[in-house]
């Protein structure tokens, strides 16, 4: 007998509950991307479970993505984090992708902070900056809602996929530590090769001011189940078409182990905030 839409997660919500949140909720959740996983060891009260003993979970094989979903608090507000994601290079479904996103939303995750790793296309952005993104363009080819398997609605408006409200909060706080934000269009692409000088120029007319292989599954599914999202890329490397420099997965994990520590400081100043505005 096939699982009905949301059994699985369910299952692992159930799980999960116990062992993380046996006394309290989390209303903010986060998912970090390549590079960016260290920040979340140092919250408050930290646990995690591996993603391995977590019923209906994928496994997670990219190098840098440690495969755990954790919890803890941020100056007294409780988050759930997934520690890797998983992604449609690695041959998973738009189901498995989204899997830890729905399990945070059954858990009772309301905001959603979702993080990644993405090449700078805006010729004015520099490699070691954070963008904000102010909307995304999807060119995996894939949706998670495929099927009309997941409730209601069934075709969820995306006029306003990203909270402007939150882009603003993450400004704020970013000033205050004396960082500046870019914001921009992110541009989700299947992966895993990496773009050419042709492809990147195109992805640019197309309006794209960063790219990754990440994101966009997330994002659709966190805007049907009523999810308010925040989205943060770190850019770890710079396209020129016309003067294509080279770059490895080694590379951009470095860089955004770099980027990781500013991140994390935005982070910990903008969580306490995103809580006390719920």
């Amino acid at each position: 007998m096939s699982t009905t839409p949301f059994q699985l997660e369910t299952i692992a919500a159930d799980y999960l509950a116990s062992r993380l949140l046996p006394n309290q909720s989390a209303s903010v959740g986060i998912i970090l991307g390549t590079g960016l996983g260290q920040w979340v060891e140092d919250m408050d009260d930290f646990s995690a479970v591996d993603y391995k003993q977590i019923p209906g979970f994928a496994r997670t094989n990219v190098q840098s993505h440690a495969g755990r979903l954790c919890a803890g608090k941020v100056q007294n507000t409780p988050v759930l984090a997934l520690q890797g994601r998983f992604h449609l290079y690695e041959g998973y479904s738009p189901d498995d992708v989204c899997f830890g996103l729905r399990t945070l939303a059954i858990l009772g995750v309301k905001t959603i902070v979702i993080t990644n790793a993405a090449g700078a296309l805006n010729p004015l952005f520099q490699a070691g900056e954070i963008m904000v993104i102010t909307d995304q363009i999807n060119l995996t080819g894939r949706n998670p809602l495929l099927g009309l398997r997941y409730g209601e609605p069934q075709f969820p408006d995306m006029s306003q996929l990203f909270s402007s409200r939150l882009a603003d909060l993450a400004h704020s706080s970013a000033l205050q530590q004396g960082q500046r934000l870019q914001q921009g269009v992110y541009m989700g692409i299947l992966g895993p090769s990496l773009e050419t000088p042709a492809e990147t120029r195109m992805f640019r007319q197309l309006g794209a001011d960063a790219i990754g292989m990440s994101t966009v599954m997330e994002t659709i599914a966190a805007k049907q189940m009523g999810l308010e999202i925040l989205g943060l890329s770190c850019l770890t490397n710079k396209n020129l078409p016309d003067c294509m420099a080279p770059t490895s997965l080694e590379e951009i994990i470095a860089v955004g182990q770099d980027i990781g520590q500013r991140l994390g400081d935005l982070l910990n100043a903008l969580i306490p905030d995103i809580a006390a505005s719920h």
